[in-house]
């Protein structure tokens, strides 16, 4: 076999050790329910509507929900749009949308919320990883959503967040860009990529040494862009050699990528891609003798990596930065996690889908609470959120949105290693922290926009 088919069949490889156990189990062919039938949500945003002491619009209905844990409450229906069958991150969107369903369950087992149970399977649809895609299913379902359970990507989501404000369509991301710090319709957890890579480079000057060069790989837009704004700040911030690599989506595409890593030889790569990239990018630079440190934003990897010709140099070369511990940590969160998604291969795309459930979980209570589940009811419940209980998950101030971005936006990250011996292909090696240079930063607009201007 040569060199070029080795890695042509890599892609294949990793997503099919990837999606062991996690096959795709997201009920992405629903069809949209017929706004006039029993458990449907209603049309548009129209005029408000009373369950008897509670104000509802869009999304929210008397009737309960199809297959209701509790066939007396009414119904919210939230919406999914995730990357379920054949973009870069659909190895994680699957799980991620998996027990995102299993959180609401829980939800809906443990009596709902305010008397209604929460549907989150009604509307899932897949966006390819596709901005126009993203705003084509988005238009599909807006009239029958209170909100997004989730919308993959940044770039997707960008798409359509000018829609999202002007409705009031309250959103949870699957992804960490910077920008949803000045949204306030956007519910994020954990830090974003622009405040990961400033962490992730201080923590490879306290282990690596002070004389390191430093190169960022990344995509475009805003998911890589702004993982390498933060990566330039840090480097100019400790004086260090910095070069910005710009690469596409595609394992096709990373010859270039590979090439500027082993001319230039950094000390360091801040690696913003997806899993198949990634492994094509660490493996064929190994293979030419690159011998680097890596360390990737969380997307960037897959537990799969580790079935892959591209194993030994991940486990040499490369560590994880990530926003909170991985599938198998000890916290009341994890394990409700595990019990309520069964027997399942571990995957941190569960891990991700449960925590970003939090906070709105927190909105949807408050708002239940204050007697208003409209959508501009649900977003002032957000807007008033000092603390979000994770479960240990996360810390309870990483859930505060009420207040400034630079004041509210969470800073702090862990950072693990390949292992082999655990479910998620890695294991923790330094628990939650953030680097000086993460702490003082000024987060007047998104890091991408500030680079850019």
């Amino acid at each position: 076999m040569t060199h070029t088919q080795r890695w042509t069949r890599l892609a294949v490889l990793v997503a099919v050790l990837a999606l062991v156990g996690t096959a795709c189990r997201s009920n992405t062919g629903a069809p949209s329910a017929d706004p006039t039938a029993a458990g449907s949500a209603p049309a548009g945003g129209g005029s408000e509507a009373a369950s008897g002491d509670m104000k509802t619009d869009v999304g929210v209905t008397e009737e309960a929900c199809p297959n209701a844990v509790n066939p007396d409450n009414g119904c919210i229906y939230l919406g999914s749009i995730s990357d379920l069958t054949e973009g870069p991150f659909a190895a994680l969107a699957v799980p991620i949308t998996d027990a995102q369903k299993a959180f609401w369950n829980k939800v809906n087992e443990d009596g709902g919320i305010g008397g209604y149970d929460i549907d989150v399977t009604t509307y899932v649809r897949d966006n390819k990883y596709n901005p126009e895609v993203h705003n084509q299913v988005y238009q599909e379902i807006k009239p029958n959503v209170l909100a997004l359970a989730q919308s993959l990507g940044s770039p997707t989501t960008a798409a359509i967040l000018d829609d999202l404000e002007a409705n009031n369509v309250v959103t949870v991301p699957a992804s960490w860009t910077s920008a949803w710090e000045f949204s306030d319709v956007i519910i994020e957890s954990g830090t974003n990529y622009c405040l990961e890579s400033m962490n992730a480079i201080d923590y490879a000057l306290e282990e690596f040494g002070e004389d390191l060069s430093v190169m960022a790989v990344h995509y475009p837009g805003d998911y890589g862009g702004d993982a390498a704004a933060g990566a330039k700040v840090a480097a100019e911030e400790n004086n260090l050699e910095f070069t910005d690599v710009e690469t596409a989506p595609g394992q096709e595409n990373q010859a270039g990528a590979v090439d500027e890593i082993v001319s230039k030889k950094p000390d360091v790569v801040i690696l913003t891609t997806g899993p198949t990239d990634a492994a094509v990018i660490v493996g064929q630079a190994a293979a030419r003798g690159f011998k680097g440190k890596y360390l990737g934003t969380s997307p960037s990897w897959n537990p799969g990596l580790l079935g892959t010709p591209a194993a030994d140099a991940l486990k040499e070369q490369y560590l994880q930065t990530a926003y909170w511990e991985s599938y198998e940590a000890d916290t009341p969160g994890h394990q409700a996690m595990r019990e309520a998604l069964g027997d399942v291969e571990g995957n941190d795309g569960y891990t991700s889908g449960w925590v970003w459930s939090y906070p709105l979980k927190a909105a949807l209570e408050a708002a239940a609470e204050s007697g208003d589940l409209t959508r501009e009811g649900l977003l002032n419940a957000v807007k008033s959120l000092e603390t979000v209980d994770y479960q240990g998950m996360l810390p309870e101030e990483a859930g505060r949105f009420a207040g400034e971005p630079n004041e509210t936006v969470f800073r702090q990250i862990i950072v693990s290693k390949p292992d082999e011996e655990s479910t998620t292909g890695v294991s923790k090696i330094e628990d939650f922290f953030v680097s000086e240079t993460a702490e003082n930063y000024n987060l007047e607009a998104p890091c991408f926009e500030a680079a850019a201007g």
